[in-house]
Order: C-alpha cells, then sequence, then structure tokens
C-alpha cells in the first residue's frame, strides 16, 4: 500500500497507487504486454440457471490465474417462473458497474491525498421485460441505468464530485455500457 501525502495530510485508502503509476510506465515502451483477455466459462445447469466459472486469463504476455476460482450462479426469480438460485445476469451488468466506478473512487482518491472514510454506489437499471418475452418494439437490455455515490471523505463537495468524474472516466465497464463493444457469438 502506498501512501500520498499532501498538504491536508496523508491518505491510505489501501491503493497501490505508484505500482499503478509504474505500470503504466513501463506498458508505454510494451504496448503488447498492456493487451488482455479476461475469461469466464458458463454451463447450464437447468431451466434457466447457470454456473459461470472465472479464473484463468491472459496478460502481460503470458497466461494468469487469479489465487482462487470464482463461481457465479445465474437464474431468474420465482416472479419469472424460475428457481431463483442466483441473481439475473442482468443484475450481473450492475454488479460490474458498481464495484468499477467503487473502486476507481478509491485508486483516483488514494491518488489525489484524499482520505476516505466510506464510499458506498448505488445503482439502478429500468429494464421493459416485454423485449425478452419477444416484443420487436421494446429493446431487451436496459433502457436507463442511474449511479447514485455516497462517499464521506476529507475533501470538498467539489473534489468528490472530480473523484466520481475521473473514476467514470477510466472504468472498463462504464466505458464498454457506453461504447459500441465488438461481440461475436459462435457455435464451436
Amino acid at each position: 500500500m502506498t501512501e500520498v501525502s499532501t498538504s491536508s495530510g496523508t491518505a491510505e485508502n489501501g491503493v497501490n497507487v505508484q505500482a499503478l503509476l509504474d505500470a503504466r510506465e513501463a506498458l508505454k515502451s510494451a504496448p503488447e504486454a498492456a493487451q488482455f483477455t479476461w475469461r469466464a466459462s458458463s454451463k447450464w445447469q437447468n431451466g434457466v440457471h447457470s454456473t459461470t466459472r472465472v479464473q484463468n486469463f491472459y496478460g502481460l504476455g503470458q497466461e494468469q490465474s487469479h489465487k482462487t476460482e470464482t463461481v457465479f450462479d445465474a437464474d431468474h426469480p420465482a416472479v419469472f417462473a424460475a428457481e431463483d438460485n442466483g441473481i439475473t445476469p442482468i443484475e450481473y451488468l450492475l454488479v460490474g458497474l458498481a464495484s468499477c466506478l467503487t473502486a476507481g473512487v478509491a485508486s483516483v482518491a488514494q491518488n489525489r491525498g484524499i482520505q476516505l472514510r466510506s464510499v458506498e454506489s448505488t445503482v439502478e437499471g429500468q429494464h421493459d421485460i416485454r423485449g425478452i418475452l419477444g416484443d420487436p418494439d421494446v429493446r431487451n437490455g436496459y433502457n436507463d441505468i442511474k449511479v447514485t455515490f455516497t462517499i464521506d471523505a476529507d475533501a470538498t463537495p467539489e473534489e468528490i464530485e472530480a473523484l466520481v468524474a475521473q473514476s467514470q472516466k477510466r472504468s472498463a465497464v462504464f466505458d464498454a455500457l457506453t461504447n459500441p463493444t465488438n461481440v461475436t457469438v459462435e457455435v464451436a
């Protein structure tokens, strides 16, 4: 962990900013090492229940592995005539956005020397399910997503707004949701 000193004091939010800055500098001369491939493998269980596993990925020019495999169950709630063995896949999208933006706030605060006491984000997605039920006039995905932060920090309201803005600017998940991403689906 890196402590960042500012004129107002030292911030310790648990983010190793120096390592991130060093990595950014090192990757300038080796951009091929910055190419990562993230992977998830899903297996159908029953009904609309599936289990997805995440452990291995490619980065820094070689295969990598998380410390442990993480397993996610996805299903639909009973109101959809399902077993409710996990959250819906579209809710996982909200999980990704919330966790990415929240982590970003901590990273930016650490880099700017702002001590955080708490960061909470609430993400809500408005979704008309008639689309996934076959109505051709209704979009399948979210119509709107709203993120609300509650942040307690040694910072002015303007500094907190700037933390959130920078987190949003650097968020891979926010970018993937708000810009077109090529997705190819094929049968092996």
